[in-house]
């Protein structure tokens, strides 16, 4: 059976440097999505699940992303993280979630930034994408 095509989400703002970049990963055998900003960047990742993200955000270095089976085992999220995540991920703010969940605004606090730091996190946003990647949650 043969090997699934690795998928490559590229974010870059300059279309020609996204286009030469796709051009050769292509070539390469990769399958290949283009996002021309962050946002959508965020939603493609989530959207699609990619492999490897290339982006120009932290122009000092390239930030990969890799699936793997121990990344996931190693972080233990428990019921609640994942579920206020889950909802960080579909747009809901903490006091959306707090009224979905029946809970206080800073118990759904509390929880993501436990999530946050059990991933190694600096934001909520880059906790929900770790995780997403990490398929700790299905957004």
């Amino acid at each position: 059976m043969a090997e699934a095509c690795k998928k490559i989400l590229c974010i870059e703002d300059d279309r020609e440097t996204a286009a030469l970049i796709v051009e050769e990963l292509i070539e390469r055998g990769f399958e290949v999505s283009t996002a021309h900003d962050g946002r959508s960047g965020f939603a493609a990742i989530l959207k699609n699940m990619p492999d490897l993200v290339l982006s120009d955000i932290i122009n000092a270095r390239l930030v990969g992303v890799a699936r793997s089976e121990l990344w996931p085992k190693a972080v233990q999220l428990n019921d609640r993280e994942v579920e206020t995540l889950t909802w960080v991920a579909r747009g809901k703010t903490s006091t959306e979630i707090a009224q979905i969940l029946g809970l206080t605004k800073r118990t759904i606090d509390f929880h993501i930034d436990n999530a946050r730091t059990k991933l190694g996190a600096a934001t909520r946003t880059q906790a929900v994408i770790k995780a997403a990647t990490g398929r700790l949650i299905d957004p």
